[in-house]
C-alpha cells in the first residue's frame, strides 16, 4: 500500500496536478514566526484539515488539526471562502527543521496532501520579507522588498495561479515590476490594485519562497472627501450647474460646520457663566469685608474724644457704700473741655451717674480753665 501512494505521489509531482498547492521551501530564523498558506480545491471544503510532520508520509505524525483546539507554537485555519488553510508557526527552533505535511482528510479513502521544507537557522535565511501581512487601497500600488542571499530566478508568484519573472509581467490584469538594483534585494511594485488582488502571494528566489498575504481595501472616506475638497476649490469661479459633486461637498461642509458651531457656543457660553460667578464672588466678599471695616472704624470713632463744650442742666451721682469722697485729683478740665462720649465705667470709683439732660454746643472762644477741681458748673448735685 505505501509503495502504491508514493507512486500517486511522483506520478502527481510529474503532471502537475495537485489536490492541495503551498511552497516547496521556506528559511526561517531561530526564533522567529512564520505562516504557510495551502490551497485546497472546492470538493474538499467541508473536510478535516490538518499539519503533520514526517520525513516521508507513511512516518508523518500530527501537528495540529482544524477539528481541534489549536495550542502552543502551532496553530491552523480554515477559509473556506477562499478554499485556503493557514498554518502559523511561532518561536521557531532549529530542531522544528523538517518536511510538513498539508493534508486532508479523505473519508473511506487515502488522504489529500502537499509537502513542504522548513528550515531554521540561527543565520540569516535564504529568503525574507520585512512583513508577511501587507495592505493595499483600490487604484494605488504597493512595494514589496524580498531579502535573499542565494542565486537563482526572480520570481513573484500567486498562490494557485501564475508567476511573474523578472523584469514585469502582470497577474490577474495587474501589473507587475520587479526591480533588483538593491544588493540582495529585489522589490516587488503592484499598480492599479483591486479587491480582487487580496490572497496569497509569495517571493521565489533560488528555489526559496516566502509567502506574502495582501489585502485590498476601498479609500478610506475621509480621503475621499478630502481629495473632492481640492477639487472644487481649483475649479473656474464659474462652474456648470447642475454638479453634484460640489453641491454634495458643499452640503457635506455645511453639515460639519452646524455639528461644531452648537459645541462651541456651548463651551463658550459655560466659560461665560464661570467667569460671572467668579466675579460676583469676590465682588461679594469686598462688599462684606467693606463693611466690616466700616463697622469696626464707626465703633472706634463711637469712642473718640469730641471737641466740645458739655453744659449739664443737672447731674445725680449715686453714691454707692464704700465710695471715697469727691473725684480723684486726676480728674481736671483742660483747657479746651472735651466729653468722651462712649460706655465706659470708672476704674477709680464705682459711680452711677444719670443726667437729666445733657446739651452738647460750640463754644465761640476758647476759655482757659484752671486746673481745679472745683471748677465743674453744675446744677444741681447731691
Amino acid at each position: 500500500m505505501a509503495v502504491h501512494l508514493r507512486i500517486l505521489v511522483i506520478l502527481t509531482a510529474l503532471t502537475g496536478i495537485h489536490s492541495v498547492t503551498t511552497v516547496s521551501e521556506v528559511s526561517v530564523k531561530a526564533g522567529g514566526s512564520i505562516s504557510i498558506p495551502c490551497l485546497y480545491e472546492p470538493r474538499y471544503r467541508n473536510n478535516v484539515k490538518y499539519l503533520c510532520k514526517g520525513s516521508s508520509w507513511t512516518s508523518c505524525s500530527y501537528v495540529v488539526k482544524t477539528n481541534t483546539q489549536s495550542s502552543g507554537r502551532f496553530s491552523i485555519s480554515d477559509d473556506k471562502t477562499q478554499r485556503i488553510v493557514t498554518v502559523t508557526m511561532k518561536n521557531l527552533k532549529e530542531q522544528d527543521t523538517g518536511y510538513y505535511w498539508c493534508a486532508v482528510e479523505i473519508n473511506n479513502g487515502g488522504d489529500d496532501r502537499q509537502y513542504f521544507h522548513l528550515s531554521v537557522t540561527r543565520d540569516t535565511p535564504a529568503l525574507n520579507v520585512d512583513h508577511q501581512e501587507i495592505q493595499g487601497l483600490i487604484g494605488e500600488e504597493i512595494t514589496i522588498k524580498c531579502h535573499y542571499s542565494k542565486h537563482g530566478v526572480i520570481k513573484w508568484c500567486r498562490l494557485g495561479r501564475n508567476c511573474v519573472t523578472e523584469p514585469s509581467g502582470s497577474i490577474d490584469g495587474t501589473e507587475v515590476i520587479i526591480d533588483k538594483r538593491i544588493p540582495n534585494v529585489f522589490t516587488v511594485t503592484m499598480s492599479g490594485l483591486r479587491t480582487e488582488n487580496s490572497g496569497w502571494y509569495w517571493c521565489d528566489k533560488g528555489g526559496f519562497q516566502m509567502p506574502v498575504h495582501l489585502t485590498v481595501t476601498e479609500k478610506p472616506t475621509t480621503t475621499t472627501v478630502a481629495a473632492t475638497t481640492l477639487l472644487t476649490t481649483t475649479e473656474p469661479e464659474n462652474p456648470p450647474t447642475g454638479s453634484v459633486d460640489e453641491e454634495t461637498t458643499t452640503a457635506q461642509s455645511e453639515e460639519q460646520s452646524a455639528s461644531v458651531s452648537p459645541r462651541t457656543l456651548i463651551i463658550l457660553l459655560s466659560l461665560l457663566i464661570f467667569i460671572a460667578f467668579v466675579t460676583m464672588f469676590i465682588w461679594f466678599m469686598l462688599k462684606k469685608h467693606k463693611q466690616a471695616r466700616a463697622a469696626a472704624s464707626a465703633t472706634t470713632a463711637s469712642c473718640t474724644e469730641s471737641n466740645v463744650d458739655v453744659v449739664y442742666s443737672s447731674v445725680v451721682f449715686n453714691k454707692p457704700k464704700g465710695l471715697q469722697k469727691g473725684f480723684s485729683r486726676s480728674h481736671r478740665v483742660n483747657s479746651q473741655p472735651r466729653l468722651t462720649i462712649c460706655s465706659t465705667s470708672y476704674t477709680q470709683s464705682d459711680v452711677e451717674v444719670m443726667y437729666s439732660s445733657v446739651a452738647l454746643k460750640k463754644p465761640k472762644s476758647v476759655l482757659k480753665v484752671e486746673a481745679n477741681d472745683d471748677s465743674v458748673t453744675s446744677g444741681t448735685l447731691v
